[in-house]
């Protein structure tokens, strides 16, 4: 059954932290997993949650600790000594013990580095230390099961045991050459079903995908959608086999740069979180793009004022202004979002620039006829027939203009190598107000005659 965490059960954990009942905190925290119990974490002072904390067995507050936010854990960390962190890593896979020590001041970094038991550890986080972030170096754990082509099965088997006591979840046994150079892979099926002398370089799979150390996390992320993987094996330039990469990791990948790219269509520059970054940031990742929309009101309301000889002879036509707006805005941004999802998804086969502006016309075309119908439907029903030519054809014109807008700025910004998700927010709905506002103006001037 799900854990769900409720007022009641966060003062009751309280209460028995702050009455030392240790014995009622080991029996509640038995019964629930580790995500769970970091979600408890955050709502407990910090003193609370140390000492919640220290009450568990070090595996399981290993996993606890990998499952806080980077911000949160960094500050939860402080009161921690180098002695008491090393007993936390050495229970970590090597890629969530190098993130932990990577948000650690440099001294603590290395304290902890030498104070632990599990040498290999040491050995696997100061490999993973000096890769970045964000390339597939960074992202891999040391951690997993690599079998020489030159075992028999029965090796094999063994080998697997000795190894399997380090990796907490066997995805793949790895087959290398006496250099230690990705040749393959084998599945567990196969093993198990071979005779016992048989060689590994008899049935192993020569045929595995596999990702070097430098590859972007994205690259690595859509390798492992496009082909279904649990996991990747990463390798250095000469092939040789360095570690692999978890579907674990990779989920966090994704919606880290979902959330980017949300906050990227709605006009937020950076990485920000409303829970966690100060006032300041929050205004400062906001603020640009809201000036920029000021901007393009003002100006269009400077349009409109251009226009106000036209609206004093005919007061109507200021009442489908908001619809020439909303209309161009949405279109805009609908077109632009699928533009940058399809920019997204690299292909070979991937529509040239002609072959997606002219779907976009033939989409927008369809789109203008029905909205611009619907709108001089309604001029017909306020008694404004004059006006049915006026804001159908400008409602068509602004449709096809927006759409042409959302489909080039995402290609041209992506180009320049710029992020074309941030062409989905603020600037397109703005430029669209301005050019609708103006061409609705203009199309009325020819017809009416004003």
């Amino acid at each position: 059954m799900t854990f769900e965490l409720t007022k009641e059960y966060v003062e009751h954990i309280q209460t028995a932290i702050d009455t030392q009942d240790d014995a009622t905190l080991r029996t509640e925290m038995e019964e629930l997993y580790p995500a769970d119990i970091s979600g408890i974490l955050y709502e407990l002072d910090t003193e609370s949650a140390r000492y919640l904390l220290t009450l568990l067995d070090k595996k399981v507050g290993a996993e606890i600790l990998a499952n806080l936010e980077e911000i949160d854990r960094r500050e939860f960390l402080q009161s921690f000594t180098s002695g008491e962190l090393a007993q936390y890593v050495d229970e970590m896979d090597s890629d969530d013990a190098v993130d932990l020590l990577n948000e650690q001041p440099i001294q603590t970094r290395e304290e902890v580095i030498a104070l632990l038991t599990d040498r290999e550890q040491a050995r696997f986080i100061l490999d993973l230390l000096h890769y970045d972030e964000d390339v597939a170096g960074g992202l891999m754990q040391k951690e997993l099961i690599k079998i020489n082509l030159n075992l028999t099965v029965t090796q094999c088997v063994e080998e697997i045991r000795q190894q399997a006591e380090n990796v907490e979840n066997v995805y793949s046994v790895y087959v290398v050459d006496d250099t230690d150079k990705l040749v393959g892979r084998v599945s567990l099926k196969k093993i198990v079903l071979a005779r016992k002398a048989a060689k590994i370089a008899d049935i192993y799979e020569p045929d595995v995908i596999f990702v070097e150390t430098y590859r972007p996390v994205q690259e690595v992320a859509e390798v492992m959608q496009r082909y279904d993987l649990e996991a990747v094996p990463v390798v250095n330039v000469q092939g040789r086999l360095l570690g692999q990469i978890t579907i674990d990791d990779v989920v966090d990948v994704i919606t880290e740069q979902a959330e980017l790219d949300i906050q990227a269509i709605t006009g937020i520059t950076g990485d920000v979180e409303e829970e966690d970054d100060t006032i300041w940031k929050l205004v400062g990742a906001r603020l640009p793009w809201l000036i920029a929309g000021a901007v393009g009101s003002l100006l269009a309301a400077t349009v409109i004022n251009t226009f106000n000889a036209q609206l004093s002879k005919i007061a109507a036509l200021a009442a489908f202004i908001p619809i020439i707006g909303s209309t161009g805005g949405n279109v805009g941004i609908q077109t632009a979002s699928l533009i940058v999802q399809s920019l997204a998804e690299k292909s070979g086969l991937s529509a040239t620039v002609g072959q997606r502006l002219a779907k976009m016309v033939l989409v927008a075309l369809i789109n203008g006829l029905i909205i611009g119908s619907l709108a001089g439907s309604y001029c017909l029903l306020i008694g404004e027939p004059r006006l049915v030519p006026v804001v159908s054809l400008a409602l068509l014109t602004v449709v096809l203009l927006a759409s042409f807008m959302g489909t080039i700025t995402p290609i041209v910004l992506n180009q320049f190598g710029i992020n074309p998700a941030i062409a989905s927010g603020p600037f397109i709905t703005t430029v669209n107000d301005l050019i609708g506002i103006g061409v609705y103006f203009l199309i009325a001037s020819l017809l009416l005659s004003i």
